[in-house]
């Protein structure tokens, strides 16, 4: 399984960063191949500068080697080696009418030190930032994960929904990082859903994870904007910068399994502002977009 998933998630990232770059028309993505020192390593790509895109990464890897004790209490377990591989992208556009966007897929394996596997299970999901609220562009991007969630059970779009919301929920500033997606962990195989089936189905939503994004970018990119709308998306990012070094549980497994920096930080936006007490005009388009993010919504 962790090979024929990580060959998936290589052919992936060349699917999504061709078809972005094809979006942007101007800046391409540098890739960078590391190698970590504890075992394995991976393939990191990142846009700078473009027409459309201001910064985004497109990132694989596949590490290995014993789990460090900071993370053998998070998962309560003892002395073990453990195998991890997934993609995790974040694009944060130039135009502040365009959301920024974040998804990632996973697998990871346990085992015990004679080298038997001891667990797997597959996490991920796909999430949605926008810094101005166009309700059609949420119900398309929510449409398009059900779509995605259904063709393998009628429950998972709800339940995992739920789970987004909960899980990018800013607990410091009891608002919502964003107007969520879906997000899901510890698919581990049961009578129902055996290995194979969770491979089905999260590959699945990789596969819609480009129709539910582009048609967005593609329909706001060219809009106008002003300074204050762009400092008004300056703000909102730094709500972002927050969640991912507070909350966000990916960068924590990265940092405490001595993963590469410049791989785990690359979700951070280039330009943030955090302006004291800031607080939106009433009334404003600025304001609606807070109150939307205060309690999670049904788009659908």
């Amino acid at each position: 399984m962790k090979e024929k998933f990580y060959k998936y998630i290589q052919q992936l990232q060349d699917t999504i960063t061709s078809k972005l770059e094809e979006v942007d028309g101007t800046a391409k993505f540098r890739e960078d191949i590391w190698e970590r020192p504890g075992g394995g390593g991976g393939r990191t790509r990142v846009i700078e500068n473009g027409a459309v895109f201001e910064k985004g990464g497109v990132n694989i890897s596949a590490v290995h080697g014993a789990l460090p004790e900071t993370m053998q209490k998070a998962f309560n377990v003892g002395d073990v080696d453990f195998f991890a591989c997934g993609l995790s992208l974040v694009i944060h556009p130039k135009n502040p009418m365009v959301p920024t966007v974040h998804a990632n897929w996973r697998y990871f394996e346990m085992y015990d030190k004679k080298g038997n596997k001891v667990n797997s299970w597959f996490g991920g999901g796909q999430d949605l930032t926008p810094y101005y609220l166009f309700e059609e562009d949420a119900k398309h991007f929510h449409q398009v994960c059900k779509t995605a969630c259904d063709k393998h059970h009628p429950e998972f779009y709800p339940k995992y929904k739920k789970v987004c919301d909960e899980y990018f929920w800013n607990a410091h500033r009891n608002e919502a990082r964003g107007i969520g997606g879906l997000f899901f962990d510890h698919l581990t195989a049961s009578e129902e859903q055996p290995m194979e089936s969770w491979y089905n189905f999260v590959t699945e939503v990789g596969n819609s994870f480009l129709d539910s994004y582009v048609p967005i970018v593609e329909k706001r990119k060219d809009l106008p904007y002003t300074d204050a709308n762009r400092t008004w998306q300056e703000i909102r990012r730094g709500r972002y910068v927050e969640f991912n070094l507070v909350h966000d549980k990916g960068t924590i497994f990265g940092l405490k399994t001595n993963g590469r920096i410049e791989s785990i930080l690359m979700s951070l936006p280039p330009n943030v502002q955090w302006v004291y007490d800031y607080q939106p005009e009433v009334g404003s388009e600025e304001e609606k977009l807070v109150k939307v993010l205060k309690k999670p919504r049904n788009w659908l």
